[in-house]
């Protein structure tokens, strides 16, 4: 039998909701509540639309990751978290194992990477899975066995859908955005490319070690800035790559569906 995860990018869904509510309740403890009912709510109806066998609701842990430790400007000038929601997770994480759904945070692992794991193991063992987030990092995890969900708009990604948007295949996205950088995380790739520039050489050189390897050209600016910034190229996409191979330390038994427990 084919199993189908449900993989909530938690905090992508519960701090847009808590935007909308911030604006909207006068009491900070109504926007609490409110963040969580709507939460659950949400919940409900992802089920009700996927009808999943597993779900798992992924959060980050707020501490730095392996990723702030290589470059220590990573994701500098987000905005943090609002700490009355940060202190109340525990309650909406209560809320959804009430609904018969599990929650996984680790210390030490961002969701990102925890997502990317769990996917990649779906797929290896031929199961489906489809990842609940308006993230475009994602994009780099689609395949046959992997879709992108965005509750907030009612739409589906998949890899024919990135090309169309992106004039990219998705096992090139990692060599794009090394070269492009990703500002909402401070990862600054090569200055001076664009992402114009980024396709156009990834078109013509295929990927990242092709563009290393070519002959020295002092008439393609573009491809000089990328060889003279190799490393900050090569620091972006190890940044930017998601990490596949987390140990767990449960199996996918643990996860199926049961509203009913």
């Amino acid at each position: 039998m084919i199993a189908t995860l449900l993989i909530i990018d938690a905090m992508n869904l519960i701090r847009r909701i808590y935007a909308v509510q911030e604006k909207q309740q006068q009491q900070s403890q109504a926007v609490l509540d409110v963040t969580n009912s709507t939460a659950c709510n949400a919940l409900k109806k992802l089920i009700n639309i996927h009808h999943p066998t597993h779900v798992i609701c992924v959060f980050d842990s707020h501490a730095h990751s392996w990723r702030h430790q290589l470059y220590a400007q990573y994701k500098q000038g987000r905005k943090p978290i609002p700490e009355q929601l940060k202190a109340d997770l525990g309650n909406i994480q209560d809320s959804f194992y009430e609904m018969g759904i599990e929650s996984l945070v680790t210390e030490s692992d961002e969701a990102d990477d925890l997502i990317a794991t769990l996917t990649t193991k779906m797929a290896k063992n031929g199961h489906k899975s489809i990842i609940v987030s308006t993230d475009k990092g994602f994009y780099q995890l689609l395949d046959k066995q992997t879709l992108i969900y965005d509750y907030f708009q009612n739409s589906y990604t998949d890899t024919g859908r990135v090309l169309n948007k992106m004039s990219l295949s998705v096992d090139k996205l990692t060599d794009f955005w090394a070269i492009t950088g990703i500002s909402s995380s401070a990862i600054k790739g090569v200055e001076g490319v664009g992402e114009k520039g980024a396709l156009a050489l990834l078109n013509q050189y295929g990927d990242l070690q092709n563009l290393f390897a070519s002959p020295i050209d002092e008439k393609d600016k573009r491809l000089m800035k990328v060889k003279n910034q190799q490393q900050e190229a090569l620091l972006a996409k190890q940044l930017v790559t998601l990490k596949t191979d987390i140990e767990l330390g449960f199996n996918l038994q643990d996860l199926r569906y049961n509203p009913n427990r």
